[in-house]
């Protein structure tokens, strides 16, 4: 039988509750839930605690990353719901819509009506990499990344993506990778959101 006080304070049930547990855990850590009123009760507050977070914090968030912060709750509630965990493809340069069909074609994976500026809903989760796909109303601000390359893959709608160097100005099936520490903003062109996949991967 496992300590379950040692279990606990181990920082796997986090890990959980974020999606980052191999299948193999997420199995045993949603058997152990189901028999073991401590486990259950733990993974509970650990998803009060994130909800509260959000919502306190919702306010004084960018518009970038209160979506991310929403996103990554909406994902959690889907994995406990029995959704399983998502590995889309790692995008590149011969990427193309069509490779995640599986997740652009769900029913749940549309903009809702109260859409303002950015809307993220979270494909897949590992220990490196977060997946989505997000529409964007007018763009987002400027921003740089010093831990995380940031990746795009056009779906639908144009928009510019303005760095320090370049404007890319980009359309269904564009790919653009952003570096370390490259300011970045985005700009869309067109009258409809530009939807896009997103990649943000650990560097």
């Amino acid at each position: 039988m496992k300590n379950i006080e040692q279990y606990i304070k181990s920082g796997i049930l986090e890990m959980y509750v974020l999606g980052l547990t191999s299948e193999e855990e997420s199995y045993e850590i949603t058997k152990l839930s189901s028999t073991n009123i401590e486990i259950k009760n733990e993974i509970e507050a650990i998803e009060n605690s994130m909800m509260l977070y959000a919502e306190d914090q919702a306010g004084d968030l960018d518009p970038t990353i209160k979506p991310m912060v929403m996103a990554s709750i909406d994902y959690t509630e889907r994995l406990k719901a029995g959704e399983a965990p998502g590995f889309p493809p790692l995008l590149n340069e011969t990427s193309n819509p069509t490779d995640y069909k599986e997740w652009l074609t769900r029913a749940d994976m549309n903009l809702p009506k109260n859409f303002k500026d950015v809307y993220v809903k979270i494909i897949g989760i590992d220990k490196t990499t977060t997946s989505a796909i997000v529409w964007f109303k007018e763009g987002s601000p400027y921003e740089i990344h010093n831990k995380e390359i940031e990746k795009f893959l056009i779906i639908e709608g144009t928009c510019d993506i303005i760095t320090e160097e370049k404007t890319y100005s980009l359309k269904p099936g564009n790919y653009l990778s952003i570096p370390l520490f490259m300011g970045h903003e985005v700009k869309v062109t067109s009258k409809n959101p530009c939807k896009v996949i997103l990649q943000r991967m650990a560097a």
